[in-house]
């Protein structure tokens, strides 16, 4: 075939056709990211790996047909409102609110554009969605555990302390889950033969002021609920534990892992990985609205027997031997 065969001419000008094997280059789409801790914070670093790691999975890879905007609340309800005004901005395709406490910002600064969320407690109640079923606007995601958890969390700290009438529950007042988690272990108390004592974390300061106060008086123990200000705080929290000798239950492992007594809750990367899922469904064309909202699947019981012994306190067998990570 001769040379001139290659060329086409369109309007009077020669266009060469592509190199054999050419491809045109991939969209390229766009992922905001709300984080709620701060991004020196090591957990946090984690649950992003996570997510990024299983979007790769599902084809997804920075720097090829992906690109991720993250910002970090940092525990901070001002800056949720600044990072979320500027993730929006940047109009993306899809945006990962981190928890339930980023969720009030994304959802003032936008109702059209997709919102996947993590580790929200109550989206119907705090209207981000329709019905779990059918989510029915731009948000959905997975639930960590339902209000009732509080109860079990009251139940867990009598039998590792039996000796305790007086509970603190430390909870943020900035979200709708905070009451509501409150609210929960308050109800089951009295059943247990306890007083309950809410404390505001609103900053370090608060969380010490407290806790101080709250320890004054014998046989008490806290309750640490879930929350973006316990997440960012929790150094102090098992700090002021451990100096004034109070048992304390807690949502996550990763309290234990930093020296706290126990806990129990659902695995918290868990929800990072699934969420890319649905982030993925929806950069193919899924509606949000029409994913249901899910529910954690995975709960773990973490002891910390070294926390235990600096508190006096025996574990009771049956509670170590049911306990999916024992730290010694």
């Amino acid at each position: 075939m001769r040379r001139r065969e290659f060329i086409t001419v369109v309007g009077g000008a020669a266009v060469w056709p592509l190199a054999v094997g050419a491809q045109e280059p991939e969209r390229v789409r766009r992922v905001g990211v709300l984080m709620n801790l701060a991004p020196d914070d090591p957990e946090g670093q984690v649950r992003l790996k996570v997510f990024l790691q299983a979007l790769e999975k599902q084809g997804w890879a920075e720097g090829r047909n992906l690109r991720v905007d993250t910002c970090w609340g940092a525990g901070k309800a001002e800056r949720y409102r600044g990072c979320a005004a500027e993730l929006i901005g940047l109009a993306p395709d899809v945006v990962l609110a981190g928890s339930g406490s980023t969720m009030p910002a994304l959802m003032d600064a936008t109702r059209s554009l997709p919102i996947v969320f993590v580790q929200t407690v109550d989206p119907v109640g705090s209207g981000y969605v329709a019905s779990l079923a059918k989510p029915d606007g731009n948000a959905t995601g997975f639930t960590q555990f339902e209000y009732k958890m509080g109860g079990k969390w009251l139940e867990l700290l009598k039998q590792i302390a039996p000796h305790v009438k007086r509970v603190a529950i430390l909870r943020d007042l900035a979200t709708n889950e905070g009451p509501a988690q409150f609210a929960a272990v308050q109800l089951a108390a009295p059943g247990l033969g306890m007083e309950s004592v809410p404390i505001g974390v609103r900053d370090a300061g608060e969380i010490e002021r407290g806790i101080t106060a709250f320890a004054a008086k014998p046989d008490g123990g806290l309750v640490i609920t879930a929350s973006a200000y316990t997440a960012v705080n929790r150094d102090v929290i098992i700090a002021l534990a451990a100096r004034h000798r109070l048992p304390a239950v807690y949502p996550f492992r990763y309290h234990v892992v930093s020296g706290g007594l126990v806990s129990y809750g659902p695995e918290p990367h868990e929800s990072y990985q699934r969420a890319a899922g649905y982030v993925n469904r929806i950069l193919k064309g899924e509606r949000p609205g029409d994913l249901p909202v899910q529910a954690a699947t995975s709960f773990e019981l973490v002891v910390n027997l070294k926390t235990a012994k600096a508190l006096g306190l025996v574990i009771p067998e049956s509670l170590v031997a049911r306990a999916d990570e024992v730290i010694e």
